[in-house]
């Protein structure tokens, strides 16, 4: 392809931001065409583990991000009545992957990452199917409301429900239902102290976690049939957690029914054949939905931007550097989903005293969870200093 080759981007989330930045880094001219009327992000926080950051690094962000986000890793497992189950520090994740864990709000890395693009790359309002993936000898095409766009590359970042997958892999069965579904919410929570959780019932979970303006996000996922809704989502949230340990009752007050985003998990289950064809390749939810339990979906759509980004010219080789690894951390999430949704009263009981006493031998399921995820390193130098090191905030 060349350093001047022209690529369209579907989707302008996360992971189409990220690749649209690395490639216009690598010297691309880049095209993101969004269909919602703003790049304002359906969500609420989103946490980056080092291997994520590292990924940022690439591309300039890196150290941005590491100072507009507050550093994870201060608190741990808990039970609804307050019993801390596992203790981990931020320190100790940092000298163990090499880096911080942190947590941001989404709409800040949205700005930061839209911000490494020209001015007219990013349009929003423009809905955009996949006309042709193109091959060797001639280019892709996709098509907008005003015409036709030829591309060198498209990459499809358009999110779980991706039409362009469906393009390319018609005969693929999509994503699943997870079995549970999740609330998310960001409140300012002045004057109360509290260490950051994620509290593990049965057949339910919150968590609770500052960010670095002040503000709290707070988070819960229940087993629940597809499809639910309340007419009141607090209403909801506060019938099954208000009864939980501190400080969830204080963000429950705090919440206004507004403030509740409520959403089904999905994910893709059977991976596909391939990450590419032609000369489009899909990135993100588009090619590897994950339930959320590792906090690992938007990282993984980061990595895969700058992996790309590195085989822009060889779209197997993303192939083979993105399947393997993705399949292994979707697994790895559904697994973790299956024990901490848990519902039955014994098998909870078991978890529970099991959590306890590896805690108790060795460094916390926090941080053994992350083994193999957040040490990844990209193919790519980083252009940026990583202020990475332990205590370093």
């Amino acid at each position: 392809m060349g350093r001047t080759g022209q690529a369209v981007v579907i989707g302008g989330g996360i992971g189409g931001l990220a690749a649209a930045a690395a490639l216009h880094g690598a010297g691309l001219r880049v095209t993101v065409l969004e269909r919602s009327p703003s790049l304002e992000p359906v969500g609420a926080a989103i946490s980056l583990s080092p291997n994520a950051l590292r990924a940022l690094d690439v591309i300039g962000l890196g150290d941005e991000i590491r100072d507009l986000a507050a550093w994870q890793g201060d608190g741990g497992l808990r039970t609804p009545g307050g019993r801390w189950l596992s203790r981990s520090s931020a320190e100790a994740a940092a000298a163990r992957f090499g880096g911080p864990l942190v947590l941001l709000h989404r709409a800040t890395l949205i700005d930061r990452l839209a911000a490494l693009l020209p001015d007219g790359a990013i349009r929003t309002g423009a809905a955009a199917t996949l006309a042709d993936p193109g091959d060797a000898d001639r280019p892709a095409r996709v098509r907008t409301s005003d015409g036709e766009l030829e591309a060198d590359l498209v990459v499809a970042a358009d999110g779980l429900r991706s039409a362009v997958r469906g393009a390319l892999f018609p005969d693929h069965p999509g994503p699943v239902y997870s079995g549970f579904t999740t609330w998310r919410v960001v409140v300012p929570l002045p004057g109360v102290a509290f260490a950051s959780h994620e509290t593990w019932g049965r057949g339910r979970i919150w968590g609770t976690h500052p960010l670095k303006d002040g503000r709290v996000y707070a988070y819960a996922a229940a087993v629940t049939a597809a499809g639910g809704h309340a007419a009141d989502e607090r209403a909801e949230l506060l019938h099954r957690y208000g009864d939980w340990h501190d400080p969830i009752p204080a963000v429950l007050a705090a919440t206004r029914p507004e403030d509740v985003l409520r959403h089904d998990v999905h994910h893709i289950a059977e991976p596909l054949p391939a990450y590419h064809r032609g000369r489009v390749a899909l990135l993100g939810d588009a090619a590897h939905a994950m339930p959320p339990t590792l906090g690992q979906g938007g990282n993984q759509a980061i990595e895969d931007a700058v992996v790309l980004a590195h085989h822009r010219d060889d779209l197997a080789a993303y192939t083979a550097a993105r399947l393997p690894r993705t399949t292994a951390v979707v697994r790895q999430a559904v697994r973790v989903a299956r024990l901490n949704m848990a519902g039955n009263r014994a098998v909870t009981a078991v978890r529970d005293a099991a959590l306890t006493a590896l805690s108790k031998a060795g460094p916390a399921l926090f941080l053994r969870g992350f083994d193999g995820i957040a040490d990844w390193r990209p193919p790519q130098a980083p252009y940026a200093s990583q202020r990475t090191r332990a205590g370093e905030r």
